[in-house]
């Protein structure tokens, strides 16, 4: 084999051992560049790593980072809907308790309207909320010269402490 390559040419390059021409084992000429040129060696490292795809660690990590954040989000944001369905809950109550209290100057006498009752009469909207933000029906109460109305509040039982009744007791 090495007479065959030293019978071709001077000018061609031929491996030692096999006798094949070198341009068959021959690396591609960014690779050879790159071992001339440190710097275009790290250039080709970050191509390489580039177009080899992502490993299943890299797609662990971006996984746990979005956790991470999600509920970062999630802490900062709940207790504000918390306490804007309280709000919402106590808007409704007076608008109900106005309502009411329009039925009964209309109506005279000292009857005490049900929600479905000033729904019927036109003195809420249709498209009113006649349940609280966690769906419970308001409770609507009359005294002679007082209307209250009440809701069981976000755990659903009356009489705790959380319970939103409009107008709030001493007022």
């Amino acid at each position: 084999m090495a007479s065959l390559a030293g019978s071709i040419g001077s000018n061609d390059r031929y491996d030692r051992e096999t006798g094949y021409p070198a341009a068959v084992f021959q690396l591609p000429l960014t690779v050879e560049i790159a071992a001339m040129h440190p710097r275009k060696n790290l250039r080709v490292r970050i191509a390489r790593a580039a177009s080899r795809g992502v490993t299943l660690i890299e797609v662990l990590i971006v996984v746990a980072i979005l956790s991470l954040i999600s509920a970062g989000v999630s802490l900062a944001v709940l207790p504000k809907f918390k306490e804007t369905q309280i709000k919402t809950a106590t808007t409704n109550a007076l608008e109900i308790r106005n309502a009411a209290n329009r039925w009964r100057a209309s109506h005279g006498g000292t009857d005490c309207p049900t929600v479905s009752q000033l729904v019927q009469d036109k003195e809420i909207d249709t498209a009113s909320k006649v349940d609280d933000p966690w769906s419970s029906p308001y409770k609507v109460t009359c005294t002679e010269d007082e209307t209250t109305v009440s809701s069981p509040g976000p755990d659903k039982k009356e009489g705790s402490k959380d319970d939103i009744i409009v107008p709030k007791k001493g007022e």
